[in-house]
């Protein structure tokens, strides 16, 4: 049977707190896992001294409750623990607290190369080794509590990154509406005649304009889901004169490429439980991106349905169709597939970001698949309990 020695080398490990000022450890809370006493009174032996606040339990099952109440910064959790297995609670626990969860270092003497894998895949940062080597296992420790301080302060950082861009954003907003609005009434003639090419002009500056309020709401609503505050005002609604309103709307940008959207309505249940303006959003998000990327002339059809369980939205495209390798990045932020929009308009990769979060609030989905003949269908998922 092949062994590996599962210790990392710790040339590249600080042992001093001194070049990260602020970054203290000391009262760090350690929550130890395991039912062998003599690994855990070695453990305190080596933890307490050290100033780390140090709490132990000796089974999965316990691990819930003392996890809730002690909030520990990082997990020392073995391997060899009897009933649920160590990786199991690992998961548990990653998929409980997402990226607040606290960092698992398994315990263990020597293991399988695979179990090493295993580990590290079930959401665990490292090993530590019987029998312990003091400045080894402080060592492994302060380097991996410090990597938690300092996410957990980048993770701030960008929260107040993204308030600065929803203020300018939302700052930017108003005067973009109002060029908008004036370059609408003076091509209207509200100033007087227009000849030709000033008209021409005109069209050019209320163009620009809605293309920079588009990308600035755009902006605006992924600070707003960036900061944690997209909040719905979930009311009876239509989902059905929804689709309708959508579909009239797009259908005036349609023109401007000799494209038609189609409107194939099957049935769907007279009210549903919706934010109505977000869940507006995301439809024309969607029907914008299906002209965007469909060649002038083409047909988009938009098809609902609903069974016991659920209503659908169907957006069939006449494009080119979404690559497999570029699937799974697609609904991420300031993605863009490698194909182009086919005349010239702008994206900035947000919209379909922003509706899948809307569509994940709704407890719904979105999803994406190419069709036989061409082109893809965008399929918006909303739960419905009939």
């Amino acid at each position: 049977m092949t062994t590996v020695d599962i210790s990392l080398p710790l040339s590249h490990i600080p042992v001093s707190e001194s070049a990260h000022p602020g970054l203290g450890l000391k009262n760090r809370k350690i929550l130890i896992v395991a039912d062998d006493r003599a690994k855990v009174r070695s453990l305190c032996e080596i933890l307490r001294p050290a100033g780390y606040a140090v709490s132990d339990v000796n089974s999965g099952e316990a691990v819930m409750d003392s996890y809730a109440q002690f909030d520990p910064d990082l997990l020392l959790l073995d391997v060899a623990l009897p009933g649920v297995h160590a990786f199991e609670i690992c998961r548990y626990l990653k998929n409980l607290r997402g990226p607040d969860a606290a960092t698992v270092i398994f315990i263990a003497s020597r293991s399988e190369p695979a179990e090493v894998v295993d580990g590290l895949a079930a959401g665990g940062v490292d090993y530590i080794s019987r029998p312990f080597r003091e400045m080894e296992v402080l060592a492994r420790i302060r380097v991996h509590l410090l990597n938690r301080l300092r996410l957990a302060q980048l993770h701030k950082e960008d929260k107040a990154k993204s308030r600065l861009l929803c203020m300018t954003a939302h700052d930017l907003r108003n005067p973009l509406v109002s060029v908008r609005a004036l370059s609408h009434l003076l091509r209207g003639g509200a100033a007087g005649a227009v000849t030709p090419d000033q008209r021409d002009l005109l069209d050019t500056i209320y163009d620009a304009s809605q293309s920079m309020l588009d990308m600035v709401t755009e902006l605006l609503d992924r600070s707003v889901l960036d900061a944690g505050e997209l909040k719905l005002t979930l009311q009876p609604a239509s989902l059905a004169a929804l689709v309708v309103s959508c579909v009239k709307l797009n259908n005036a940008t349609a023109t401007q490429k000799n494209s038609t959207i189609v409107l194939e309505c099957g049935a769907l249940p007279e009210q549903l439980p919706l934010d109505a303006p977000k869940v507006r959003q995301v439809l024309n998000n969607v029907l914008g991106n299906a002209l965007k990327f469909s060649p002038p002339g083409s047909t988009i059809t938009v098809a609902t349905a609903m069974t016991a369980t659920e209503c659908t939205v169907a957006i069939r495209d006449q494009g080119p169709g979404v690559r497999a390798s570029e699937r799974d990045r697609l609904f991420k932020d300031f993605s863009r597939a490698s194909a182009r929009p086919t005349a010239g308009e702008s994206s900035t990769g947000l919209g379909l970001s922003i509706s899948y979060k809307i569509m994940q609030a709704h407890a719904g989905s979105i999803r994406v698949e190419n069709l036989p003949g061409g082109g893809a269908e965008f399929r918006l998922v909303f739960p419905f309990a009939g």
